[in-house]
């Protein structure tokens, strides 16, 4: 039997989904590559912690400020 979703659950499995993709095309980077260097300089913690309100801006600009978390955190991208 499967599991389901609530809403809001699935709304954020989805933006994050759409988000990683966004973020390895911004950068020049493979899918993998994107979620390993975003896990590693905190840009998935930022995304769990903020989807809510990062879902509501323009993907170009939370991808920008996934970066600017990450380059915070050590990321040299």
């Amino acid at each position: 039997m499967a599991a389901v979703l609530d809403k809001q659950t699935s709304d954020k499995v989805a933006f994050i989904a759409f988000i990683i993709p966004s973020f390895a095309e911004a950068y020049k980077m493979p899918v993998p590559e994107a979620y390993r260097y975003m896990e590693k300089y905190g840009g998935i913690d930022y995304l769990h912690r903020h989807w809510w309100a990062l879902h509501t801006d323009n993907d170009i600009w939370t991808v920008h400020h996934i970066y600017e978390i990450c380059r915070k955190n050590g990321g040299m991208r």
